[in-house]
């Protein structure tokens, strides 16, 4: 009999669960608010309601199910199946796995979000058939995730591959992580986003005010990539610094691991071949192997926004190696 697995998507603006199958398709999601700030027992009982929600909606129940996974923010323990800290949350030694089981009254495997979806990059999206895969999302920050010989890498305290808070300018921008010049503070959209702000702010007159109808709260990520795109000079010199940036960080990624593929995902990365090929001739120029046969390949990530629910759904596949 076909069996499913249920992931979910734990954020800080929405909870996401999807019922998974064993080709790793998405069948059916539901979604809620957070509404953080909120205690972990009511977190708990929305993430609890709805799995339930969707599987009443696909017409399942819990004995049709091989477990839940879940993808949090945070240090997460996946072994003890304790959430270190959720900065983001403000919770501490949460006890995620245990309080979910109980609930849910089944098999509960947890993971930091990032590695969730890197994770479901690798089983069933841009990086599948590899061993070795970076996984890298520009958003609100960089997140990132390591597969090394088919196993996520956390480091042996489980707060590693937070790639977004490598250094890249010595003294640089200040981060929130209490460093100056982290890669996020320089390639996220949000970094984007915030030059571009400060470009048109020095530039009254540029063309990327009549892109947002002259309302700089209107100016994201996407906004210097469309000037770009109209020929405008300004917007040229946004994307070509943002390509430096992203590259530099790469490049690092790339001389520590070598993985066989780095997948970037995030909004940023819909600008396809227009970020991505500038992106690649940079890495490619300052690879340590470049002279090398085996060479990594960058590429767009696959699975969008199911790549945490796929990730998480499929983690206790983890366990099995």
């Amino acid at each position: 009999m076909k069996k499913y697995t249920i992931g979910v998507d734990l954020g800080g603006t929405t909870i996401t669960a999807g019922i998974v199958d064993e080709e790793f398709k998405v069948l059916h999601k539901c979604t809620c608010d957070t509404d953080l700030p909120q205690p972990e027992e009511k977190i708990e009982e929305k993430i609890a309601n709805l799995c339930r929600q969707v599987l009443v909606e696909s017409n399942l129940t819990l004995d049709d199910l091989l477990w839940v996974g879940i993808g949090t923010p945070g240090s997460v323990n996946s072994k003890t199946g304790i959430v270190d800290f959720n900065a983001n949350f403000g919770y501490y030694d949460w006890e995620l796995r245990d309080h979910m089981e109980k609930r849910l009254g089944c098999k509960v495997y947890i993971e930091n979000d990032a590695n969730a979806a890197a994770y479901g990059e690798f089983i069933a999206g841009g990086a599948r058939g590899a061993r070795y895969a970076v996984v890298i999302t520009l958003g609100t920050g960089i997140g990132g995730g390591i597969i090394i010989d088919g196993k996520i890498f956390a480091g042996f305290n489980y707060a590693g591959a937070e790639l977004g808070h490598m250094v890249i300018q010595k003294d640089g921008r200040p981060c929130m992580c209490g460093r100056n010049g982290c890669w996020e503070k320089y390639a996220s959209a949000r970094a984007l986003a915030e030059d571009t702000k400060a470009a048109m702010m020095s530039h009254p007159k540029n063309m990327m005010w009549q892109l947002v109808d002259g309302d700089i709260t209107k100016v994201g990520a996407k906004t210097a990539f469309d000037g770009m795109a109209a020929g405008d000079e300004l917007a040229t010199q946004l994307i070509n610094k943002f390509v430096e940036y992203v590259a530099c960080g790469l490049t690092n990624v790339v001389n520590i691991f070598q993985p066989e593929i780095i997948c970037i995902g995030g909004g940023v990365s819909k600008q396809g071949e227009v970020l991505l090929a500038p992106v690649r001739k940079l890495v490619n120029w300052e690879d340590y192997a470049r002279d090398g046969k085996r060479r990594v390949t960058i590429k767009p990530a696959e699975l969008f926004n199911d790549a945490g629910v796929v990730g998480a759904a499929w983690l206790g596949n983890q366990e099995k190696l």
